[in-house]
Parts: C-alpha cells; sequence; structure tokens
C-alpha cells in the first residue's frame, strides 16, 4: 500500500485504542469503491475478518488488491441487489455499495434505486439473520436544496422526485425507511450515517466518476482547464477520507438509541470557486478556470450541523481541506 495511505489507516487505527473490532467479523458491501476500500482497509488494520462484497461497477479491484493475500479477507465479486447465502457468521453489516456521482445518476438511474433499496434490503436480511449491527452510509442529498442551513438531522428534506437526481435522493431515503422498517419490525440493531462530500486517495477523477475535488487536481496538476458548473457560488463542505471513517465506525459502536441517523462531515463551508482557486495555489498550476452550465437541481448551499455527532459521538473532524488537499496530491504523486 502506498506510504501516505498506510499512515492515514494508521490514524483511524489510533482513534480506537482499546481494539473493539479485534476478532469479529464484517461483512462490507461496496468494499472495492473508494470509502469502501478505506473502510476495509481500517476494519483489517484492526484486527477484523472482513469480507468485502463488491460487483465492481464503480469500485476497482485495485482498491483492495493488497488485502486479498490476507486470510482475514475475502473478496466476493456479487451485486448485492441479488440476494445471497453467506455461511459466515456476522458481527457487523456495513451496507456501502451505491453508484454515487452525480454524472452517473444519467446512465445508471435503475441500478442506484435496486442497489438502495433491493440491496439494502438483502443486506438488512443478512444483519437480520446474523443478529448483527448495522450501518448502513446514507446521504446529504437525501436534504436535497435544503432551506435549513448548518442542515440538522431533523430536516425532512427539499427534494425533485422527478428531477436527474431523484435516482439516488428517492432511492436513500427509502433505504433510510426499510432500516427503521427493520428496526421496529425485527429489532435489527441499525445506525444510519449521512455523509457529506468527503475525499480523499481513491476517489475517481475520471469519466462521469469523476467528482469535483479529484476532477480539480487531476485538472490542474495537467495544467488544464479547471471546469467549474455554474458562477462557482455554490458552497460545499468537505470531510476528508479519515474523519469520515472514524465518524462513521465511532456511530457503528455507539450505544445511541437504535435506528439513530447522524450527520458526518465538515462543517466549514467552502463555494466551489473558491475551491477552484484553493486547488490552483496549492498545485501551482497554471490552468485557467472554465464556466459551464449547472446541473439541475444542483443545490446551492451544503452545511452539516454535526451537534449530534459531537454530543453522541464525541466526534469533528479534524483535517481541514489545505492539509486533505496536501494529502490527496502526495498520494497521488506517490503512485504515479
Amino acid at each position: 500500500m502506498n506510504k501516505f495511505l498506510e499512515t492515514d489507516i494508521a490514524e483511524i487505527t489510533q482513534a480506537f485504542p482499546n481494539a473493539p473490532f479485534d476478532d469479529t467479523s464484517v461483512l462490507v458491501t461496496g468494499g472495492a469503491g473508494f470509502l469502501g476500500s478505506w473502510m476495509c482497509d481500517a476494519l483489517h488494520s484492526m484486527g477484523a475478518r472482513v469480507t468485502c462484497l463488491d460487483n465492481l461497477s464503480s469500485g476497482r479491484i485495485e482498491n483492495i488488491s493488497h488485502l486479498q493475500d490476507h486470510s482475514n479477507f475475502h473478496f466476493i465479486h456479487h451485486d448485492i441487489t441479488n440476494p445471497l447465502s453467506l455461511k459466515v457468521p456476522f458481527d457487523y453489516v456495513i451496507h456501502m455499495a451505491s453508484r454515487a456521482g452525480p454524472f452517473e445518476f444519467a446512465q445508471y438511474p435503475i441500478e442506484i434505486l435496486m442497489t438502495n433499496t433491493l440491496g439494502t434490503k438483502h443486506a438488512l436480511e443478512i444483519a437480520k439473520k446474523n443478529d448483527a449491527g448495522f450501518l448502513f452510509t446514507s446521504t446529504s442529498e437525501i436534504y436535497g436544496n435544503a432551506q435549513i442551513i448548518p442542515t440538522p438531522e431533523t430536516y425532512f428534506g427539499n427534494v425533485n422526485t422527478i428531477g436527474p437526481r431523484g435516482c439516488y435522493d428517492e432511492a436513500k431515503r427509502c433505504a433510510e425507511a426499510l432500516c427503521l422498517a427493520y428496526v421496529r419490525e425485527y429489532d435489527v440493531s441499525v445506525r444510519i450515517v449521512r455523509i457529506f462530500n468527503t475525499y480523499g486517495p481513491r476517489i475517481r477523477s475520471d469519466g462521469i466518476y469523476g467528482r469535483v475535488i479529484p476532477r480539480f487536481l487531476d485538472q490542474a496538476m495537467k495544467n488544464e482547464p479547471i471546469t467549474v458548473f455554474g458562477d462557482g457560488s455554490q458552497t460545499r463542505s468537505f470531510t476528508y477520507v479519515t474523519d469520515q471513517i472514524i465518524g462513521q465506525l465511532k456511530l457503528l459502536l455507539s450505544d445511541v438509541r437504535n435506528g439513530e441517523v447522524v450527520n458526518i462531515g465538515n462543517n466549514h463551508e467552502l463555494t466551489v470557486l473558491d475551491l477552484a482557486h484553493l486547488v490552483l495555489e496549492q498545485t501551482e498550476s497554471r490552468s485557467e478556470i472554465i464556466f459551464q452550465d449547472l446541473p439541475k437541481d444542483d443545490p446551492i448551499r451544503r452545511n452539516p450541523d454535526i451537534m449530534k455527532a459531537q454530543k453522541l459521538l464525541d466526534w469533528k473532524p479534524k483535517v481541514d481541506i489545505g492539509n486533505g488537499l496536501d494529502k490527496m496530491m502526495s498520494a497521488i504523486l506517490f503512485d504515479s
């Protein structure tokens, strides 16, 4: 593994000094994706027996190839929208499978809907069968174009159900409802994390998979034009991957009420145009900034209220955007 990633994985491990995952068995769906592979690495480094399930539609086998020779890691090439029977008894099920890039919504809307609805049901069934703790990775997208900023977990959302983002937004909202149905009907132990824009090594910059930070970095490091949608005044709140994984694992282990929903994100709000200028500064790039049409239903502002995470989990983000970009650039340059 890249030495910069090893340092970050060690930082995650150090956040759990009592080794709570030692000798546990964990299923991670979507475990070859960006966040899923970080979750697999973190759990494996803490002594868990990790089963990674992924159909490799947007995940990449190279994200987990360094784990495949370990006896405590097992990869299953499978689509979670299809039921499966696993003989391994699991202590935890972490459901992270889903395409998540806005440019994927137009090409794969049915797959995205099915992964987050039928796939969530299949993952919940595995947790129910094993009496396992269940963590569902939901999203800030369920808030839509939020009218309350910072946005608390109590906000019901402002979502266009038939818009181009609806396949993802509504699928995640349905999945949350499914999770709570399994809590009420079967008493499955469920936690729901609503993830705000997360970045770090392994996040894809290519084609329809490209998210804003890896795309900007890729363009800047090649001295190509940086493409900003709209006028760049829309805001996002960016969370470095180590902060995100620590927050999720703290929630999974917490003794909060069953079915609890918690925002995990950085509460520092930044305009997309300011992000572009920051990337230019840190890469010392000669790229120019160009502007393209804003996609339909693109949220104007996104900023989490993280008071619940601070109170219930003793969690808050530690990595600011400048340090996070430096970490990403170091990892990219090491691999190039």
